[in-house]
């Protein structure tokens, strides 16, 4: 049985409302430092299938990431 996180976040160059909020509240909150914030998300599960890599790229291809404005990153424990 394999632990399974993927890391999910938006592309370079793609605007990330989310993270402009988060930067903009840190900031008036007095952080000033914060900049270039984004805000991704992490989906884990446990996996007990064969070739644990090959088949968790293909469900981000499929389902679990929007490749075409978000990159991933796998992580198998």
């Amino acid at each position: 049985m394999a632990k399974v996180k993927v890391h999910i976040f938006l592309k370079p160059g793609v605007l990330d409302v989310q993270g402009k909020a988060v930067e903009g509240a840190l900031n008036g909150l007095g952080w000033t430092g914060v900049t270039e914030a984004r805000v991704g998300k992490l989906i884990q599960f446990d996996y007990a299938g064969d070739d644990v890599e090959a088949e968790v790229k293909k469900m981000c291809e499929t389902l679990l990431a929007n490749t075409v404005i978000e990159s991933y990153r796998i992580e198998v424990e």
